[in-house]
């Protein structure tokens, strides 16, 4: 086969997600798939389910979590702008992301990180009210 788009409906998903460069490796598709953090129409999967065109995926990848919608097979990985042709996000799920990622954002700026590490006696006040 020579078409990077084959409408074969055999492959398994997490070859889907290597090529749609969702992850680097198989392995950590299928690390991901086992761990829960792929579902296939609405339901937790295998790694070795056979992907086809129209099916639903939600992927967490760190703070962000995509529904996508499957639009073409590929058995190849090639680039991205290839990659992206495979699949196609949910307007929800972009929406959803942004919002996310402005909570994520005021969140940072109304509570930054200290300029120090606390010393011996902060640490032991830390201990005895969190113990309280």
């Amino acid at each position: 086969m020579t078409d990077s788009h084959n409408d074969s409906t055999s492959i398994r998903l997490d070859k889907w997600l290597w090529a749609a460069r969702f992850y680097k490796t198989r392995a950590i598709a299928k690390e991901m798939i086992n761990g829960g953090k792929v579902h296939y129409n609405g339901q937790r999967t295998k790694s070795s389910k056979l992907a086809e065109v129209g099916a639903r995926l939600r992927i967490r990848q760190g703070y962000d979590e995509k529904e996508i919608v499957i639009l073409n097979l590929s058995q190849q990985r090639q680039s991205a702008t290839v990659a992206q042709t495979l699949y196609e996000e949910t307007a929800e799920s972009q929406a959803k992301r942004q919002i996310n990622a402005e909570a994520r954002r005021l969140n940072m700026l109304n509570n930054p990180a200290p300029d120090h590490k606390p010393d011996k006696k902060q640490r032991r006040q830390l201990t005895r009210f969190r113990d309280i």
